[in-house]
Formats: C-alpha cells, structure tokens, sequence
C-alpha cells in the first residue's frame, strides 16, 4: 500500500532523513538506498510517496520513495 508525506529532514552526510505521513503519526526513517531516484537529493517538504517495512524489532521505517509531482 502506497503512503504519502512530507520530507521533513535530510542529512546528506549521514545519507538519511524523515518523513512526516499526510494521515498523522511519527515521522519515520528513510535511507538514501530507499529513493528511487537517489542521484537528487530530497528537500524539505516535497512530497514522496512510499511503502513501509518493519525493522529493528518491529519499528517502521519508510522504502521505495518516489517523488510525487506537483
């Protein structure tokens, strides 16, 4: 199931961010590896959307992150 956010944060140096879901609750981690296109780099408050997976015993964290278009 595809879900929309918001970039709320990205590190270059660390290559990781956060994302903030349209439908409320905790920003979740993403890594460089997880955008689809990784040659561009996010900006705060563009919109992605993304699917989620369970890591580290059970915490969320955002995958496959594509750049929606405005």
């Amino acid at each position: 199931m595809t879900h929309y956010g918001k970039i709320k944060s990205y590190d270059s140096n660390k290559s990781s961010g956060m994302i903030t879901p349209e439908k409320g609750g905790d920003a979740l981690p993403f890594g460089r590896s997880d955008l689809q296109e990784q040659a561009k780099e996010p900006k705060v408050d563009q919109r992605f959307g993304y699917e989620t997976k369970q890591v580290d015993g059970g915490k969320a964290q955002a995958v496959s992150l594509k750049l929606q278009e405005a």
